[in-house]
């Protein structure tokens, strides 16, 4: 019988966080897809911290999952306010033409 061990979570964490990095890079214009890949790594991040806290027997990873997750819900919904407020002013969230905003 097979079971999953601790490499199987880092590979798909390692795969996780590949394609937030990937989706970071390829696509700099649309501002809802970034905020989307950087929450992408927050979870691989997760998913670290919870694989090394089954495997090590220890609760603490666990705990630092519950305060990652406050705070990827507190940026999630700023970042959507600041889109909300952008969007209304510049009837676009295209970074490039956020650009133009510089002083």
């Amino acid at each position: 019988m097979m079971s999953i061990g601790l490499d199987h979570y880092l590979v798909l964490s390692a795969v996780l966080f590949t394609f937030a990095m990937a989706g970071i890079f390829i696509n700099r214009r649309n501002l809802i897809l970034l905020l989307m890949c950087i929450e992408l790594m927050l979870l691989a991040v997760n998913f670290n911290f919870i694989a090394f806290s089954r495997y090590l027997g220890d609760e603490v990873g666990q705990i630092f999952v519950f305060f990652i997750l406050t705070v990827a819900a507190a940026e999630a919904a700023i970042g959507l306010a600041i889109l909300v407020v952008l969007f209304r002013n510049r009837s676009t969230i295209n970074v490039s033409e956020l650009n133009k905003m510089k002083g």
